[in-house]
């Protein structure tokens, strides 16, 4: 049989009849090369099998123009949406994303970790796993790194929703649509839930006509477990029934519409309902949820931003500030509160190309 050679930048300016350097900058700076001769070049490296040697490329002193996303799970429709605005921002500065998932395995995530800072990586963005008292790594790492959908007081670049705002925000939307006796369902073992409730407080604390009670119960990613606490609450007398319920996941919220169905009641007529999160993946419930705007999209731009950022500045290995960047929730208020409209898109540092 005979041995496979290897094709070389060399077989391809042949190939292509280009000059070798035309080749170099069609894989490396491709905005140098006239349109048609990047097509000929890359026509010609296809029937030809080259492919790039990167490692080679960066020995020699060139740039990984990629940027690593390290995400615990793909079945939450947040962290869909972080890597497609992370995905969305890297394209628009020239820079490519691959995406790794841990399965919500700190360990795992620990090595893809050194994986992409021992390829060269640009850059990383981790989202963390669900767990309480997450804290980031505490040694340096040598690449740019930025942590999403998690809010962080220690020193690091972090990004993510604006979770007392977003408390607040629904909490008002409750008693502004007329609820008087409002009920707040979950177990706040997620720093983002704790205070997502904490933001609810501060805005009912203000309402005196509407009250409200909290039952930490409820894991935030089980529709069953809200389908069983809207069954229960919808089963109270009527004197004591809530007339609005706050579900601090979207899971959650789909499963309380269902409980509340169950118990011969109707959403909205009887009880509304709303979750907390913008998790497309739970809205397939039988009444259109109101929620807040898919937040992810907008946590995985942002999170580019930041290591571009790094990148520029030349930051230290070892970060001494913090730098958290919140973003604003914004209502999307549908069906199962009795509204069908969403409040106007109106900041205009806000992409919401990739929310809906």
């Amino acid at each position: 049989m005979p041995r496979r050679t290897t094709v070389t930048i060399t077989d391809v300016a042949r190939e292509a009849g280009v000059a070798l350097g035309s080749v170099s900058n069609a894989f490396n700076h491709p905005e140098k090369v006239r349109p048609e001769t990047l097509v000929r070049i890359r026509e010609a490296a296809e029937r030809l099998g080259y492919a790039p040697n990167q490692s080679a490329r960066i020995l020699a002193g060139g740039k990984n123009r990629l940027f690593g996303l390290i995400l615990p799970n793909l079945d939450h429709g947040v962290s869909l949406q972080i890597a497609n605005g992370a995905n969305a921002e890297a394209r628009k500065h020239g820079y490519g994303l691959l995406i790794a998932t841990a399965q919500t395995d700190e360990e795992a995530a620990r090595r893809y970790r050194d994986y992409f800072t021992g390829t060269q990586a640009a850059g990383i963005l981790v989202q963390p796993p669900a767990i309480k008292d997450w804290r980031p790594p505490r040694h340096p790492l040598r690449t740019p790194i930025a942590f999403l959908d998690i809010q962080n007081d220690g020193p690091g670049h972090f990004v993510a929703a604006d979770n007392l705002a977003l408390g607040e925000l629904l909490a008002r939307h409750a008693f502004q649509s007329g609820a008087r006796r409002v009920a707040i369902i979950g177990n706040p073992t997620l720093n983002r839930l704790a205070l997502r409730i904490e933001g609810m407080r501060r805005a009912f604390i203000t309402e005196s006509d509407c009250s409200f009670e909290v039952t930490e119960e409820g894991t935030w990613n089980s529709a069953h477990d809200g389908l069983d606490l809207g069954r229960r609450l919808a089963e109270r007398p009527a004197d004591t029934r809530p007339d609005f319920i706050i579900a601090l996941t979207d899971t959650l919220a789909t499963g309380a519409i269902s409980g509340v169905r169950a118990a011969g009641l109707r959403v909205p007529n009887d009880i509304r309902v709303a979750g907390c999160d913008g998790n497309p993946l739970a809205w397939t419930g039988p009444v259109p949820l109101t929620t807040v705007a898919p937040i992810g999209y907008e946590i995985g731009r942002r999170g580019v931003r930041q290591l571009i950022t790094q990148i520029a500045a030349g930051e230290p290995e070892q970060p001494l500030e913090n730098h958290q960047e919140l973003v604003r929730p914004f209502l999307l208020a549908r069906a199962s509160t009795g509204v069908n409209r969403s409040n106007d898109f109106a900041d205009p540092d806000i992409d919401i190309s990739g929310y809906l």
